[in-house]
């Protein structure tokens, strides 16, 4: 049974509902001496906080796409938590079906010689007859630390979200695809360090390989991101970065744009790979648009985080729109309650479908 699966969260409710019950009905009906009975109590007891804190923890995690599967959760998914010296030959990448359309491989990375999961979603207009010399635009979803691609699919609508907007006429279809943000379980915030190349895996190695096995449109105005939490910091700073490659990035609840010591202790390093100071510098400025969104009653992204951001790209070129939601935390709620501000948008900047 699937760790995100429905089936497994009502499991577990129905075990602790049965567990507690049984507490109630069993307790003073224990037999046997005292010695007996109230080791047996302590294990009631212990039960029920067990399946309890397993039945919310699982509710957590469902809610925030913290761990896609038990090969996540347990350290053990090839394809998420390939290192830099094993997995896949560089370069080469094999699909297998993974259902609802939805495409997946294992790939290590040309340029990063980075390995990690890589999910694809190609929309009901590219397999339509007649379409068989259409390209499509290209759409970057990036989760969050911890997290995984799979996240996307379990917990953030996708991509039936984007299916049903470009059924309404309210975006046009694009190629979704999903890759690790953090190849080998090593979070950079999506920036190139010594040892990893997480930037280059995400902006040269995975468009690659889309463009090599799919019909896609060539060009930054047909190639976007849009990510949550630290894929929100992601898909703000990568067309900064990478202006020739992506034109467009939709940020929902960003990590601080300033970067995490935790993550990058070196502060040169740090600095140069946050969006705040990649905006501030953006001369001449990239023809790139950004759309920053967070609520306000957000901890882990203030408002205070994309307003200051849209502040230093004043004068610089780079257009930033924001959106500030009155209430919401940080999870797939308030994230999903985003797109109908944010999908059309990325309909009206990136470029439509074409031969």
């Amino acid at each position: 049974m699937e760790l995100t699966s429905t089936g497994f969260f009502a499991l577990l409710i129905a075990l602790t509902v049965l567990a507690v019950a049984a507490t109630l009905v069993l307790w003073g009906s224990l037999p046997g001496p005292g010695w007996v009975r109230w080791p047996v109590r302590l294990l009631m007891i212990l039960l029920c906080q067990l399946t309890a804190i397993a039945t919310v923890a699982t509710w957590m995690n469902n809610s925030y796409g913290l761990y896609a599967s038990w090969s996540d959760l347990l350290g053990t998914e090839d394809a998420g938590t390939l290192g830099p010296m094993t997995g896949p030959p560089v370069g080469r990448a094999k699909f297998a079906d993974s259902g609802n359309g939805v495409l997946t491989t294992s790939f290590r990375g040309t340029h990063s010689k980075l390995a990690g999961q890589v999910l694809v979603w190609t929309p009901p207009e590219y397999r339509a007859a007649g379409a068989e010399k259409t390209r499509f635009p290209v759409l970057l979803l990036l989760h969050g630390v911890p997290g995984a691609p799979q996240g996307w699919l379990d917990a953030g609508g996708m991509p039936d979200a984007f299916a049903e907007y470009a059924a309404q006429g309210r975006t046009h279809p694009f190629v979704l695809v999903m890759p690790v943000v953090d190849p080998g379980g090593v979070d950079t915030d999506c920036s190139d360090t010594p040892q990893r190349k997480v930037a280059t895996w995400l902006a040269r190695d995975v468009p690659d390989l889309v463009a090599r096995h799919f019909r896609t449109l060539p060009g930054p105005r047909a190639w976007g991101l849009m990510g949550f939490s630290t894929g929100g910091f992601c898909a703000a700073k990568l067309p900064l970065q990478y202006p020739r490659v992506f034109g467009a990035g939709v940020a929902l609840d960003p990590d601080p744009l300033t970067g995490d010591p935790d993550v990058l202790p070196d502060a040169r390093l740090r600095e140069r790979n946050s969006p705040l100071w990649l905006v501030r510098h953006a001369r001449p400025a990239p023809d790139v648009a950004l759309f920053l969104a967070t609520s306000r009653q957000d901890r882990l992204s203030p408002p205070r985080f994309i307003e200051e951001f849209a502040r230093a790209a004043a004068g610089t070129g780079v257009t930033v729109r924001t959106l500030v939601l009155p209430t919401g935390g940080h999870n797939f709620d308030t994230w999903q309650r985003m797109y109908p501000e944010v999908i059309p948008w990325l309909g009206d900047r990136l470029d439509a479908p074409k031969r």
